[in-house]
């Protein structure tokens, strides 16, 4: 019997529809019949006394009760999930897991040390999920991820049940094509030349690209905006095999071949690179090596 099967089967139930926005999806996820699993949803509501389940439309929606109850059950869940690794874990890092949480500007600049993580520790399972900054913070406090790596302005706030260390700062630059007109181009770009290329910019969903609008602003210029994605590998690929051009950290910019560097004037401000965990949250012997590594790898970075 696993730690999910000792989770009070309503609760299990309750999040399955909320996820799924169906009875008989959930009935089928979770391969019970969709009687059973209506029956024990409403025994939970008759014991709450409150509805949890808004049944008057089409669709199968959580009141506010049943958001706030899902909510609740979700971390419940976690800690009991914690408390199962707590117990798997061996103090010699033979087995365990690693949740990791990345935008796709971080996972760009830190993934080399998952191969050394990987290759120090070959019998922990490492879980990478990619996701917008606050999604990451987000999932960090609720325990559905050990570490998030995000990339944050130094003065923005955070959450008071989250631990946030920074790796190191980093600049950017306008990233071009060799088949860029501007190629090989050495002096520096102003905000009004910048206003008239054709970028492609990660989509707004994603810090990096909130923050490069604020530049955008500050600067009073229109952005000519030809693409937006969601992978910062489709963007690089697109400048690197056409007239496009993005905004990068020089970090990345300079690894990409075929890739050229234009500084720009006035400059973007400076970005942290910042790692976050939970505060007091269960720190296993996979984690504190994770958090161990990463130290040493920010203190040789920046000595780079």
């Amino acid at each position: 019997m696993t730690q999910r099967d000792m989770f009070p089967r309503p609760l299990q139930y309750l999040i399955a529809i909320a996820e799924h926005g169906s009875y008989t999806r959930a009935a089928e996820a979770l391969f019970v019949s969709q009687p059973t699993l209506s029956q024990q949803i409403k025994q939970l509501e008759e014991s709450l006394q409150l509805p949890l389940i808004d049944r008057s439309g089409r669709s199968i929606k959580l009141t506010d009760a049943g958001k706030i109850y899902v909510h609740h059950a979700r971390r419940s869940r976690a800690e009991l999930d914690s408390g199962a690794r707590a117990i798997n874990d061996v103090r010699n890092l033979s087995r365990g897991s690693l949740r990791l949480g990345w935008t796709p500007i971080t996972d760009f600049l830190t993934c080399s040390i998952l191969g050394k993580y990987n290759k120090l520790y070959p019998g922990i399972t490492m879980t990478t999920l990619e996701m917008p900054a606050d999604d990451i913070e987000l999932a960090v406090a609720e325990n559905r991820i050990d570490f998030g790596i995000v990339f944050r302005k130094p003065t923005s706030s955070r959450s008071s049940d989250i631990d946030a260390h920074t790796l190191f700062k980093e600049s950017f630059c306008l990233a071009i094509g060799n088949s860029h007109p501007r190629t090989g181009q050495r002096e520096r770009m102003s905000a009004q030349e910048l206003g008239r290329e054709s970028l492609v910019l990660l989509n707004s969903n994603f810090a990096f690209r909130q923050q490069i609008e604020h530049y955008f602003s500050d600067q009073a210029i229109t952005p000519k905006i030809a693409i937006e994605s969601d992978s910062l590998s489709v963007i690089i690929q697109l400048i690197q095999t056409g007239p496009l051009a993005t905004i990068l950290p020089k970090s990345i910019a300079y690894t990409q071949s075929g890739v050229n560097l234009i500084v720009l004037a006035p400059s973007i401000p400076h970005q942290e690179i910042t790692v976050i965990c939970r505060k007091d949250g269960y720190k296993s012997p996979a984690c504190q090596a994770f958090s161990k590594l990463m130290s040493e790898w920010a203190t040789s970075n920046s000595l780079g």
